[in-house]
């Protein structure tokens, strides 16, 4: 038996694989993760727990002609090894390297593009629709996760495949968590029809004694099928998966592969959309990891033995700060509630939880719905505070257009991750924000230089009567106090340092490479003013034109797109004021999807790091003489 992944030829040697065997190549494929993910980074408690389930779906499934489309994506690893890419697991989330999530141009096995979570139903009845208009016969599978069962968006799909009733198969994953434990309704449904040991031991039993009478056990049992639904109803109240016109199989053993086979195989042979119930466990097989399923969601380079952070440097994250500062303010006004969507620990609402568990509101992976849900509260006296990541807020566009803005409800928006976040790439950067957000009518947008300045920000977005957003990096907080510049937050932007060569208007973390520019061997002998603009909306423009008009030339320096970001808004304020024979640049991300790789890699690629800037600078400058 070979026992390195990397001897297999995937997957065509999966096909030929005994249950036994298969059940051997699960342990080798545990091992195989944590060895290279321990080094890497990436999510392993979510693809430990799927490692059985895989391989069953590859065993039955003939994958890329059937279709299986991965809800969010990230536990996908070991369809990765299985269709030939355990070879390229050492550049895992690096720069050009095997993406930590389905992407189409890397494998015809990859199916769909994948990041957001609750859509891949959609998506595979999209699918199924396009396979039915031709005349094809192959299988669609989406596999999803019990944690994005809770986006709205995934009912929706559930609605229209069983008032179609396209033949698809949905695949529940159900492992009792997102990246925080699941909350709500659906939650507690599926804890009902897990612990439902009544209907199992009735399943099991009612399948074993009528199929064994002879001759017309297997007609009868199939016969009977509406009284062993009766039964069901009567023992699991609410049964909704078939009420919305799914055949409802499980639950099953995720980690028993001859089982997951058997129902598999059954699956293909119902009419219609199927919903396979699959109970697994977050991380299994290393203990370290069931344990703690949260902290090992997703997870820098560990070592696996202790489990320990091997990068570990002790400085304090952008979150804690945020979370800190809000149990500061919550504890001087009651009013004062955090709403999260699945991501209490992510952001930083811990404490916030331990210390005030009847003021935060846990949503689960439905933004649109946080965003509602904070107007209800803003609009009875509460002042919200909606904490989540950049590239998840996204999905909440229009209720935070027309049910915060248009209201001009004082809710404050932490918005976790923006910017580069580095190794999941393109669906994780949080580069839009500054975009988006700056469109919206009375919304008020801010980003800070450093953790200190995170914390004033939220005192003054406390005190607004109306929305406010403070967008913030992943990682340690930057630290500006050597400057010693008074940290009040007054609407007006704050002069780092004073020139008459050029000015460089900063936002929010690209203040620190600003800086560090400047003390480079190329500037240190330039005149350069340096602009911290703390605000994006409303600008302080007359801050930026007074050293406009002084150096006629101003650099605009942002950690978002180009595109209708922070660059566009002062070029146009400076536009209207009418300076003349003004240079203007601005550097940003462009218009595209930037990749995965680290945050040194990316910016450096795109001309942002520190080095690139000053090189930029300088040729202005010799160009200006």
């Amino acid at each position: 038996m070979k026992k390195n992944i990397l001897d297999y030829n995937f997957p065509e040697d999966l096909k030929n694989m005994t249950e036994r065997e298969l059940g051997l190549l699960s342990y080798e494929i545990r091992d195989f993760l944590i060895e290279n993910v321990s080094k890497t980074g990436g999510h392993i408690a979510s693809n430990l727990g799927v490692v059985e389930l895989t391989i069953a779906l590859h065993k039955v499934y003939d994958s890329p002609n059937d279709k299986i489309i991965w809800d969010v994506g990230h536990q996908s690893y070991t369809h990765k090894i299985l269709t030939g890419r355990a070879d390229r697991f050492p550049t895992l989330r690096q720069l050009n390297g095997l993406s930590g999530f389905p992407k189409r141009q890397e494998s015809p096995h990859d199916i769909f593009d994948s990041g957001h979570s609750s859509n891949s139903i959609s998506a595979a009845l999209g699918i199924a629709a396009a396979r039915t208009l031709k005349g094809g016969s192959e299988s669609v599978i989406a596999v999803i996760g019990d944690g994005a069962l809770t986006g709205g968006v995934a009912y929706e799909a559930m609605n229209h495949a069983g008032h179609t009733k396209e033949k698809i198969t949905v695949v529940l994953n159900d492992n009792e968590m997102s990246i925080s434990k699941n909350a709500g309704g659906m939650s507690q449904h599926l804890g009902k029809l897990r612990m439902s040991a009544g209907y199992l031991e009735f399943k099991k039993q009612l399948k074993k004694t009528i199929i064994g009478i002879p001759k017309v056990g297997g007609g009868l049992y199939s016969g009977l099928e509406h009284i062993r639904d009766t039964v069901k109803y009567a023992i699991v109240p609410g049964a909704i998966f078939e009420e919305l016109g799914f055949r409802y199989l499980g639950p099953v053993d995720g980690h028993n592969i001859h089982d997951l086979i058997e129902t598999f195989t059954l699956s293909k042979l119902v009419e219609g959309p199927v919903l396979i119930h699959v109970v697994t466990k977050k991380g299994k097989g290393y203990t370290t990891a069931e344990k703690n399923p949260s902290r090992f969601h997703g997870i820098g380079p560990f070592d696996p033995e202790t489990g320990e952070m091997k990068e570990d440097t002790g400085k304090i994250p952008y979150s804690k700060v945020f979370g800190n500062k809000l149990i500061q303010l919550a504890m001087e006004d009651p009013r004062i509630v955090a709403v999260s969507a699945a991501m209490v620990e992510g952001t930083g609402l811990e404490r916030f939880c331990e210390k005030f568990p009847e003021r935060i509101f846990d949503v689960g992976i439905a933004e649109q719905h946080a965003v509602s849900f904070a107007a209800g509260l803003a609009l009875n006296g509460y002042r919200p505070v909606v904490a989540i990541y950049s590239t998840f807020l996204q999905r909440a566009y229009d209720e935070i257009m027309l049910d915060i803005c248009l209201q001009k409800l004082p809710v404050i928006f932490a918005i976790d991750r923006a910017g580069i976040v580095g190794a999941d790439g393109e669906t994780h950067h949080g580069v839009f924000d500054l975009s988006y957000l700056s469109a919206m009518p009375n919304m008020v947008v801010m980003a800070p230089k450093d953790g200190r300045e995170l914390a004033a920000m939220m005192e003054y977005a406390h005190k607004l009567d109306g929305p406010c957003a403070i967008r913030y990096p992943k990682g340690e907080v930057d630290d500006f106090s050597e400057i010693g510049k008074n940290y009040a937050i007054d609407g007006k932007a704050e002069i780092l340092r004073e020139g008459s060569d050029v000015t460089i208007v900063a936002i929010g973390k690209m203040s620190s490479n600003a800086m560090e520019a400047c003390r480079s061997k190329k500037l240190s002998d330039k005149s350069i003013e340096i602009i911290n603009a703390r605000f994006v909306k409303p600008l302080d423009i007359e801050t930026i034109l007074s050293s406009a008009v002084k150096t006629k030339t101003v650099i605009t320096i942002e950690d978002n797109v180009l595109t209708g970001g922070f660059g566009s808004q002062v070029l146009q304020e400076l536009t209207k004021k009418g300076i003349k024979d003004l240079r203007f640049e601005s550097i940003g991300w462009p218009d595209t999807f930037v990749s995965q790789g680290s945050r040194k890699e990316l910016e450096t690629l795109y001309g942002l790091d520190s080095d690139s800037i000053a090189e930029k600078v300088s040729g202005i400058i010799e160009t200006k003489a």
